[in-house]
């Protein structure tokens, strides 16, 4: 399955709530939907609040699930090419440099030179 089939999907499951209807209670604005990606991800967060390993990875991939659902109604809803944008974004941080202009795996300054 890819991210087209998922996406279809979520709609699939959206449209089936009735939330796309303009009277629903819980409209599919791109502002909402902004809004429940990051309370999903906060949720995602709250797994390592106190720790560096989650202690229910069914629980944590649910909302993992939540996260990418969420997302993927607001590529689409926002017309999005959410796997070319992930491509076109790769490419771009390909040419980026951080942590000073280093590139991963070159040495810092003051290592010494490699034979």
């Amino acid at each position: 399955m890819d991210l087209r089939d998922l996406t279809e999907r979520m709609h699939a499951f959206v449209r089936s709530k009735g939330w796309y209807e303009p009277d629903s209670p819980r409209p599919q604005t791109p502002r909402n939907l902004a809004t429940s990606l990051a309370l999903e991800a906060a949720e995602v967060l709250e797994h390592f609040q106190w720790s560096d390993e989650t202690p229910d990875r069914q629980a944590l991939a649910g909302e993992l699930a939540d996260v990418t659902l969420y997302l993927l109604q607001l590529a689409s809803i926002c017309q999005i090419d959410l796997e070319q944008a992930v491509l076109d974004k790769l490419a771009l941080n390909a040419t980026r440099t951080w942590d000073g202009g280093r590139h991963t795996g070159d040495p810092s300054p003051g290592d010494p030179p490699t034979p």
